[in-house]
């Protein structure tokens, strides 16, 4: 038996042996008693499908061993599906390593398909439906199918996830930076309400090649979410002097939305874009979020993020996040980690904010096609707490607080030079100030 095989087998009978799965079938439910709890899982990473430089089952493999409780391979405009040969010459040189060689070590003989062609050696590519058996573990590990729909206006590069899609979906295009994105998100809610499922929907890295401002983000009003953190080194996370950080933008966005137009704020993903599995820029690990949710299945995680009830990190657990509506207060409880020390800082945005804004220009005055700059009101430090344990009662001068949580160490694996691990929950507080969306139609029986 191979080490995976036996690894696979010991899984299968400690889950069998769990005192939890066993309390329920002895009261004849699976779902008797079922209480919520943190899964951990990312949503964005990338395999020799598209331009990831290992194969598909290593990298969920990765993840595996390393404690996610759920995982989406979103390769660039492909869902892993079919059949797809590769040469393992390319796929080795891609890798800088002898990729090929650890894949067989790890899966052996039995598992992997070759073959020759005009003398080159071609690995047959697995898709989803045939290695997510080797790792779906129910209540432990999940695997949701994703894709990044890759599309650009002009030069500017807009890459969006779909999380449980089930069909391709191809980049719509557009005739703006807003409409591309509306664009894809109309396709991924068809497809949703066409084939009943839920697919959540998120922009990825809107500073990847400066191509997305908070203005045009906010405009797209279907958008509810988006990457506030993403482990990729060349994503330009805090900006520069031209551009804002991504903190900063939204702050701008969740402003814009609540104040000026009347909608829901976006929700913060944490990513890492892994590309990079041996060695490389874009290395796994990065970022994540972590999701409270009675089950680990795609429509029990996909609600609990529609319900807001989840946070992203760069390497700062988060024992318990709560907003109590009717104090409306905010409380996190962090989860020590060594020595390290957190403090946490509410940030929101007051409702007589300074609405001053101004474009940045270049130095003939030319407005740029950037983020304006907004007055320091919006999004500014509501309070400081040092500590485990930290809560903000807000005084209903707020448009919404949002907490962060920065730790004094840096992430084991740090994407930018003087990176603190951090933890990002979702704005809350501003439910009363935006009307409630239409009922969606009854579909005619």
């Amino acid at each position: 038996m191979s080490r995976f095989a036996l690894t696979t087998a010991l899984v299968s009978l400690l889950l069998a042996l769990d005192p939890a799965t066993a309390r329920s079938q002895d009261d004849g439910s699976p779902t008797a008693g079922a209480q919520t709890r943190w899964f951990k899982g990312n949503l964005h990473t990338h395999t020799l499908w598209s331009d990831g430089d290992d194969y598909p089952e290593m990298v969920v493999d990765w993840y595996v061993r390393r404690g996610y409780q759920f995982l989406a391979l979103s390769d660039h405009n492909v869902l892993g599906q079919g059949t797809k040969w590769m040469s393992v010459a390319a796929a080795d040189k891609r890798a800088r390593h002898k990729g090929f060689d650890r894949y067989r070590a790890r899966f052996g003989d039995a598992w992997i398909e070759t073959r020759m062609v005009n003398g080159d050696q071609e690995v047959r590519l697995k898709p989803l439906g045939e290695y997510r058996a080797l790792f779906e573990q129910p209540g432990r590990f999940l695997l949701i199918p994703g894709e990044e729909i890759t599309d650009r206006f002009e030069k500017k590069p807009i890459h969006m996830n779909a999380s449980n899609v089930a069909e391709l979906i191809k980049p719509q295009g557009g005739k703006s930076v807003a409409e591309v994105m509306s664009n894809n998100l109309a396709a991924v809610d068809e497809q949703a309400k066409r084939l009943g499922r839920p697919i959540i929907g998120h922009l990825n890295h809107p500073n990847f090649g400066y191509a997305v401002t908070a203005e045009e983000l906010a405009m797209v009003t279907k958008e509810r979410f988006f990457e506030v953190y993403n482990g990729h080194p060349d994503v330009h996370q805090q900006g520069d002097d031209t551009h804002v950080g991504i903190d900063r933008m939204w702050d701008i966005i969740n402003t814009l939305r609540i104040a000026e137009m009347g909608i829901a704020p976006l929700n913060g993903l944490g990513t890492d874009d892994s590309h990079h599995y041996f060695d490389g820029s874009s290395s796994p690990g990065r970022g994540w979020i972590m999701v409270r949710a009675r089950f680990l299945t795609p429509e029990s995680i996909i609600k609990a993020m529609q319900d807001r009830d989840f946070y992203a990190s760069s390497g700062v657990s988060l024992k318990d996040v709560h907003y109590a509506p009717e104090t409306k207060t905010l409380s996190v409880e962090i989860e020590p980690q060594g020595d390290a020390k957190y403090v946490t800082r509410f940030i929101g945005t007051p409702q007589n904010y300074d609405r001053t804004r101004k474009p940045v220009a270049d130095k003939d005055g030319k407005p740029l096609a950037v983020t304006q700059r907004y007055s320091d009101d919006v999004g500014k430090v509501l309070a400081t707490v040092e500590g485990l344990k930290a809560e903000y009662r807000m005084t209903g001068d707020e448009l919404y607080v949002r907490a962060v949580v920065t730790s004094d160490k840096s992430p084991a694996n740090p994407s930018y030079a003087g990176q603190p691990a951090q933890a990002w929950t979702q704005p809350f507080g501003w439910e009363a100030r935006v009307p409630a969306p239409p009922a969606e139609p009854e579909t005619p029986k």
